[in-house]
């Protein structure tokens, strides 16, 4: 199909005059004229318009769409970062004429940018009724959605647009926004995972896990990488886990199962279900996590499943100083966890993992050793770009890495600094119970509060 611009090449006396080779390229967008490089309009990728235009052999083609909106994608196209006369248009504008161009990736990753340091608490979003947060999920595109109790209520990327549904479930522990209308969503006392509609509040889909036992099945985690849900299922019994892989585009048709679990006698470490998945796109791998405890304490287990040959690439058991919380930074290619009993962070480089002694503290390393006060219960752990955050109580650390020509002794040669967000009268407050990022904002939720946080940048964005 050939692109929708028009042009030709002109006729002198029936010879066909070729197009001078030239470095500039000419564009009309709904009448206005724009010229660019060829190199800047490469970056748009293979599959957009824009590229066919810089290898066409149109003199000056013609496009008919908003000149104003172009200008501002051939800035992103230039810089990689949205001007500041971005602000004055809808974003649901710019990410519709991003689609047309196919340069929607990169507008996702201008918006992703956001300036950690300078995260400040900007405002509240207040919720219907009385029960306090559950989960947060976000979408790149900067809406947000968050469960609370029975309901779910979603914001649009602007946070002025509010809307919130009634579901079957009592309380939800699992959300993951497929969509900005479309959500999986998941109770560990509730049987299957149910794809919701977040206009109409319809049930679009009804997903469970035949398991062997024939009993119910509850939904544990559930994770995305965008083509796929990742579902971490445990029997009604209580006695049998696994992990289903649903295909997304072929109306949630499940086309794998991993790690499935069996609990004999009372070896329950064996059949541990996982709590918490999260895909790692650079190394194709899901991280899998989950912990038990019991009279001997916490103890857990973090794998990283090869979907392709549905095996673990790498598994660790966790007894000492096991995490309260656990997570993949993709770009820095670590793993991180909260120890429940120090409270201190520690990280694992995906490069060279071990199965002996993968940990490496880098916070305060004496804490992990016989402490018994579980410093780290109910901390959070979060990525977002090349940065780490965890709670601790009602602050938030943000943890990121130092590059330098020395090296700490004992880091694994990686050096990492600690900073506390916000500014001084953000800092304090009841405890931080989840963290989560969509656009260039940070979503927090507190212990019983029934509103949710919104952090954006001092610097710049929307």
């Amino acid at each position: 199909m050939s692109p929708p611009f028009e042009g030709g090449n002109q006729t002198n006396h029936g010879f066909i005059q070729k197009k001078p080779e030239t470095n500039i390229i000419s564009i009309n967008v709904g009448g206005q004229l724009f010229q660019t490089t060829k190199q800047t309009l490469a970056l748009s990728g293979s599959n957009s318009i824009l590229s066919k235009i810089s290898s066409s052999e149109v003199t000056i083609p013609f496009i008919d769409r908003d000149p104003e909106i172009f200008s501002i994608l051939l800035s992103l196209l230039r810089t990689g970062n949205l001007p500041s006369k971005a602000k004055v248009f809808d974003l649901q504008d710019l990410i519709f004429e991003a689609k047309f161009y196919g340069i929607e990736g990169l507008l996702v990753n201008s918006e992703s940018k956001c300036s950690c340091l300078n995260l400040e608490k900007s405002f509240l979003l207040p919720l219907n009724g009385r029960d306090s947060v559950s989960v947060i999920s976000t979408t790149p595109y900067g809406s947000v959605h968050v469960a609370h109790g029975s309901k779910i209520t979603s914001f649009d990327w602007s946070m002025d647009r509010k809307s919130t549904i009634l579901t079957e479930f009592v309380g939800i522990d699992s959300l993951v926004a497929i969509d900005s209308a479309t959500a999986a969503a998941g109770a560990t006392d509730f049987s299957g995972m149910q794809i919701l509609d977040l206009k109409n509040g319809a049930v679009k889909e009804r997903v469970v896990w035949e398991n062997q036992t024939r009993s119910s099945s509850t939904v544990q985690a559930i994770g995305t990488n965008g083509a796929h849900l990742f579902t971490s299922f445990e029997s009604g019994r209580r006695n049998s886990s696994s992990i289903v892989v649903f295909d997304i585009n072929q109306g949630f048709k499940p086309v794998a199962e991993i790690g499935q679990h069996e609990i004999y006698g009372a070896e329950i470490d064996t059949g541990i279900p996982a709590t918490k998945l999260k895909w790692v796109s650079s190394f194709n791998l899901l991280m899998a996590s989950g912990s038990h405890g019991g009279p001997s304490g916490v103890t857990g287990n973090v794998k990283l499943w090869d979907l392709r040959s549905s095996k673990a690439y790498w598994e660790f058991n966790e007894k000492a100083d096991c995490f309260a919380d656990v997570t993949v930074c993709d770009d820095l290619g670590c793993i991180f966890k909260v120890g429940v009993n120090s409270g201190e962070v520690y990280f694992a480089d995906m490069r060279k993992l071990s199965s002996e002694k993968p940990w490496v503290c880098i916070g305060d390393e004496r804490k992990g050793f016989g402490g018994k006060k579980k410093e780290g219960l109910g901390c959070k752990i979060e990525s977002h770009g090349n940065q780490v955050f965890c709670s601790k109580n009602g602050d938030i650390e943000l943890w990121s890495e130092v590059v330098l020509g020395t090296t700490k002794e004992g880091s694994g040669d990686r050096l990492f600094r600690r900073n506390l967000m916000g500014r001084m009268k953000d800092m304090g407050g009841s405890r931080v119970t989840q963290i989560g990022f969509g656009g260039n904002k940070m979503i927090v939720s507190r212990k019983d509060e029934q509103c949710v946080e919104v952090w954006q940048s001092s610097v710049r964005g929307f």
